[in-house]
């Protein structure tokens, strides 16, 4: 009974758990902070669109004062989002060994991005993941520029570009995009994108060139505009962010769900490094800046379709016949986290594993470690399941212990049940005296399991987002361990395994109400992960079989001890 308890218990707490981050991430209270700029008044860091301002151009900061945060506007974009799109002008396709992006010339935003390395199925490897796109639904664009009292191009402004397609061929280690803005009157810029092969990491430069007879002040901005939208294969059963994140010294990881985006706060009106990204399952985008840069994180919500999410660096300032690069990095790609790590520490924060993270991030340690070994993440899970099996070896052989004791018990509990009949409080009572007289705690071979239990909620987080699942094959019909098992054969074998167990686990002492409702459970559960990812009922399927080896070899053993 404890076992049956125990597999209820599993999937319930699983169940709550999952209900509890989606209520956490939807219902946490954001902290209202406000920046104090150079007349003594306040501005909030981040301010909701008026949807009664005009669609034109003209709500683009021309005199903003220099001590305040600036912000780019987005009032030039809502006229083209009757048209289902950014407006746009000439393409600049980049192709390299792991990205293919369009850029345009109008704002020199990165409008589209694919994966070609990350198929959107297995069913089309010629078909790369869309992971960025400017029309709607499926509006996400990267877009970045200066903001000046002097002039300056923002992502509205026309820039020029010797050619319309760049190709990172074969023998060499980057390709650079470099394109032009004048003002005719000596300001030039240069925004200049270095793509380098076998990554997902582009350098992006402003070259700001000063030709003109007077001092040139202004400030970099960067930012993500983003619709809110379920990416290409993401399970309507499995809950997973997709939404906005933050990460400053002082909170390293900070998510912003689409709905908090109209009234959401930086923590403080300046951060030092950092970053600022857009997160789905498997992939993330992030505007990353040097480490000793001071910027103003913001966010806008515009009528509900458009969310943006960016960062505004200090003012700089470039002197007559002199030129400043103000440069920022780009990273678009999958949740790699040793790849992440590398870029900026807490950006492999974005690899989710929600509360149990301390448990879960050394899983992910030594299942990575067994890949190494087998080659095969299907076959890495098995040997995984058998390690903390191993582990836990004693803590179950202590429940099992419980279990076999109390079948020992069998004829007494059956005298107490014909004995009492109807009467269920004599016959509790009863039952209580003999658990008290034999010494034997129905209780003890429960806790044991449930020490288990945070390992089991962590595996199931490594195993749902870690992008190195995504169409992982195992064996034979098995080809993609990150969806269901086609052919339910997985879910199948679990509901058989959990239906031996409650035969292993059968007590006498169990209510007879109870023991049909638990007879359904095998049935429930098979239903229930026919929807799961195979990779996570392989897991299951694994360790209800140790499990049951397990506790056959100890009830057998102590049964003859006491024959």
């Amino acid at each position: 009974m404890e076992n049956q308890r125990l597999l209820l218990f599993l999937a319930l707490s699983l169940v709550i758990l999952l209900i509890w981050e989606a209520w956490q991430d939807k219902n946490t209270p954001v902290t209202p902070t406000v920046a104090t700029v150079s007349s003594g008044e306040t501005t909030p860091l981040a301010v909701p669109a008026d949807k009664s301002a005009p669609t034109t151009p003209s709500d683009l900061p021309t005199a903003v004062a220099m001590e305040e945060p600036a912000q780019p506007a987005e009032a030039a974009d809502n006229a083209n989002m009757d048209r289902g799109s950014l407006a746009t002008q000439k393409r600049i396709r980049v192709v390299t060994d792991v990205l293919d992006v369009d850029i345009d010339t109008l704002g020199g935003d990165l409008r589209r991005a694919y994966l070609p390395t990350y198929p959107v199925s297995q069913d089309t490897p010629n078909k790369p993941y869309p992971l960025m796109g400017d029309e709607l639904p499926q509006l996400f664009v990267a877009q970045s520029g200066l903001l000046s009292q002097q002039g300056g191009p923002d992502h509205h402004a026309m820039y020029q570009v010797d050619q319309d397609q760049f190709v990172l061929n074969d023998g060499e280690d980057t390709v650079t995009v470099a394109l032009r803005w004048t003002d005719g009157n000596g300001l030039e810029v240069i925004k200049q994108y270095t793509f380098t092969r076998g990554s997902y990491l582009i350098k992006l430069d402003h070259i700001v060139k000063n030709n003109a007879g007077a001092e040139w002040k202004g400030r970099l901005y960067r930012q993500f505009q983003r619709s809110e939208y379920d990416e290409p294969g993401k399970s309507r059963l499995l809950y997973t962010f997709t939404g906005g994140a933050v990460s400053t010294p002082e909170i390293p990881y900070s998510k912003i769900d689409f709905d908090e985006f109209a009234e959401w706060k930086a923590e403080q009106s300046y951060t030092t490094g950092g970053w600022v990204a857009m997160l789905q399952h498997y992939f993330v985008t992030a505007w990353i800046p040097k480490s000793d840069e001071v910027n103003n994180i913001y966010t806008r919500n515009y009528n509900d379709t458009r969310y943006i999410l960016g960062m505004t660096g200090k003012e700089v300032s470039v002197q007559p016949g002199q030129q400043q690069v103000l440069d920022t990095q780009l990273y678009i790609g999958p949740k790699l986290q040793h790849v992440l790590e590398e870029i900026e520490p807490n950006l492999k924060l974005a690899v989710d594993y929600g509360i149990l993270s301390i448990i879960a991030q050394p899983l992910f340690w030594l299942l990575e470690k067994l890949h190494q070994l087998t080659q095969n993440w299907g076959w890495s899970i098995i040997l995984l399941t058998l390690i903390i099996k191993l582990v836990f070896y004693k803590l179950s052989e202590a429940s099992y212990r419980s279990m076999a004791n109390m079948r020992q018990l069998a004829p007494k509990f059956q005298a107490i049940r014909d004995r009492y009949g109807d009467d269920r409080q004599r016959m509790t009572q009863a039952t209580m005296e003999l658990y008290k007289k034999e010494k034997v705690n129905p209780m003890s071979g429960c806790w044991p399991m449930l020490v288990q239990i945070p390992v089991f909620i962590s595996l199931y987080w490594v195993l749902l987002e870690s992008v190195e699942m995504r169409q992982a094959p195992f064996i034979l019909w098995i080809t993609d361990l990150s969806t269901k098992d086609p052919y339910f054969v997985l879910p199948i074998l679990m509901g058989i395994s959990m239906y031996i167990q409650q035969k292993l686990s059968d007590n006498p002492s169990m209510d007879p109400m109870h023991r049909k409702i638990m007879q359904f459970l095998p049935i429930v559960f098979t239903l229930f992960f026919m929807l799961f990812p195979a990779g996570l009922v392989l897991y299951w399927v694994v360790n209800s079989v140790l499990s049951i080896l397990q506790q056959w070899y100890i009830m057998r053993k102590i049964e003859k001890a006491t024959a």
